[in-house]
């Protein structure tokens, strides 16, 4: 495994990954209307998509994006990985919000991500020393490590119980609850939530006794 000198002073450095980036990941496979919809067709996607959420630097998306040039079956594996990891990772989501235990190759596939982490160290600096940091691993394995963190780390100091998986069956979106009561169950009630509402109201008025029509509901589209 390479490991890759940090250095601070290009731009495109990448900062700190929030949990949002991480539900961002899980949602670049998503449903459109109940159909999967993958948005990290190829590896220049993904690395497109990692720096400009700054996940990772821009010249270690370069340096990624030639060595795949080089090397077409290895670009292929690394977007196998970063799937694998997506999915894992979103099977883990998952089953905190379902309250039950994940599937063990999931937790195996985080737990590999993670130990790729940026190792944390001391360097010689002309007044004694200063900390420093350096990324183990390929920029991919770097991106991923960092995408991971938030979701462990909610776990350990945060509120995972807020954790929640959209309840419309043609959206599944990976959303966290910021409502006050904690009991939202739709991505968007502009959209997902409206949406169940209409088929509510749909139900009621096909049972409804004849005679009796129901107030016409009108249709919401989910934004683009």
């Amino acid at each position: 495994m390479l490991t890759f000198p940090t250095d601070d002073t290009h731009r495109g450095h990448a900062h700190g990954v929030d949990l949002d980036a991480t539900f961002d990941f899980l949602n670049t496979l998503d449903r459109d209307d109940g159909f999967l919809r993958e948005h990290l067709t190829t590896l220049d996607d993904a690395l497109a998509w990692f720096v400009d959420r700054g996940v990772i630097h821009r010249e270690g998306a370069d340096r990624a994006r030639a060595q795949a040039s080089a090397q077409p079956a290895a670009a292929q594996r690394d977007l196998a990985r970063v799937r694998a990891v997506r999915q894992a990772l979103r099977e883990v989501a998952e089953a905190i919000a379902t309250h039950r235990v994940p599937s063990a190759g999931a937790i195996d596939t985080v737990n590999r991500a993670l130990r790729a982490r940026q190792v944390i160290e001391l360097v010689a600096a002309p007044d004694g020393c200063s900390v420093d940091h350096r990324h183990v691993g390929d920029p991919v394995d770097d991106a991923l490590a960092r995408l991971a963190e938030p979701l462990v780390g909610e776990l350990t100091a945060g509120h995972p119980e807020r954790i929640r998986i959209c309840a419309s069956e043609t959206c599944k979106w990976v959303f966290y609850d910021t409502s006050r009561t904690g009991r939202r169950r739709w991505c968007d009630m502009a959209t997902c939530g409206n949406r169940a509402k209409a088929a509510r109201h749909r139900a009621r008025a096909k049972g409804a006794p004849q005679g009796i029509t129901a107030e016409p509901t009108a249709q919401p589209t989910r934004p683009v």
